[in-house]
């Protein structure tokens, strides 16, 4: 018997940082570079650092906990749990879903990864939308997290000063048709996989002692062609996605676009002809957290009251694949 469609909504949202903060200063120390050419390049100022022993399970956890007190969610609630990451606990498998699946006591839940790196948050959310809405789940958390500084090269410097470490999560639960998650966009385009990647570790190019040498295990990025792919498509997508609902930019209340860099976020906020009070910013504290990243705006922009029942918040990440994703959100009512 065909279930009856319904509305999903983000129920409950939290996140997490590592204590330990890094400046531009502190870069300058490892690198040749300076907090004048980081922030004029890309916005950042400082960025948060797993510990030694923190895996990105580890990040995922509090964030996690907390989306879950906020929607009144036990873990023996949940169905679901998808997890966004690129730098999952255990390189190749298993999942880093199925590592916080255990930690949080999540017996009945079904777990499984979200591997679409920076879009991984929009790719996720999405699917957890549809399984809210067709019926077959109530309670998905939804997590991105990351802990990109273990796949950095400390001492390559068009890298190095651009991720930090974090997580955020949502927990999505059913709703009237027509509200919370309305939709959005999803896309790829393979022919820029070779952009940005960690050549070494998959069975293309296994890690062994030589690859470990030449650095095969550490984030490769060509800069200058990710930066124009960036400035192209992260408008674009948020602009597709609203069309796909029906809306326009001038309906949007709030847009929280990955945080990558602010000079691609202020090309976004231009294609869609937004003021800044409509764009949220947070690249300058935590630079770019990958698949955490719009999850952690999404909790500091509630949290700091710029998101409220009924407004319209659009989402937006692109990332290595290359992929991009964008979620339009007509808000719940959320309470802390």
């Amino acid at each position: 018997m065909a279930r009856e469609m319904r509305g999903a909504f983000i129920a409950g949202l939290g996140m997490y940082v590592p204590e330990r903060v890094m400046t531009n200063a502190d870069l300058a120390v490892l690198v040749e570079t300076s907090d004048e050419w980081i922030v004029s390049r890309t916005g950042i100022r400082e960025r948060r650092i797993a510990a030694p022993d923190q895996a990105t399970s580890d990040l995922a956890l509090p964030a996690a906990r907390e989306a879950m007190r906020v929607a009144g969610v036990e873990a023996g609630d949940l169905d679901l749990i998808l997890v966004a990451t690129c730098t999952g606990d255990m390189g190749t498998f298993p999942a880093t879903a199925t590592i916080l699946q255990d930690k949080l006591g999540a017996r009945r839940a079904a777990a499984f990864d979200v591997a679409a790196v920076c879009s991984g948050f929009a790719y996720a959310l999405d699917v957890a939308a549809q399984y809210v809405q067709t019926g077959r789940y109530s309670n998905v958390l939804v997590v991105g997290a990351e802990a990109m500084s273990k796949v950095l090269d400390w001492k390559d410097r068009n890298t190095c000063v651009l991720f930090g470490d974090g997580a955020g999560a949502v927990v999505v639960k059913p709703c009237p048709w027509g509200e919370g998650i309305l939709g959005g966009v999803l896309g790829a385009d393979g022919t820029g996989g070779c952009l940005l990647n960690i050549p070494g570790g998959g069975s293309r190019s296994p890690l062994t002692a030589e690859a470990i040498a030449e650095g095969q295990g550490f984030l490769k990025m060509r800069g200058k062609e990710v930066f124009r792919f960036a400035v192209e498509i992260m408008g674009e997508a948020a602009v597709q996605a609203l069309d796909s609902v029906g809306l326009t930019p001038s309906d949007v209340d709030l847009f929280i676009p990955h945080q990558a860099n602010v000079r691609i976020i202020d090309s976004a906020a231009k294609r869609l002809d937004l003021p800044a009070d409509k764009v949220f910013v947070n690249v300058d504290r935590y630079g770019n957290t990958s698949a955490a990243s719009v999850p952690i705006g999404l909790v500091e922009a509630w949290k700091a009251g710029r998101i409220r029942p009924g407004n319209v918040v659009v989402t937006v990440g692109f990332g290595a694949g290359l992929t991009w994703g964008a979620n339009v959100i007509r808000w719940g009512n959320v309470e802390p």
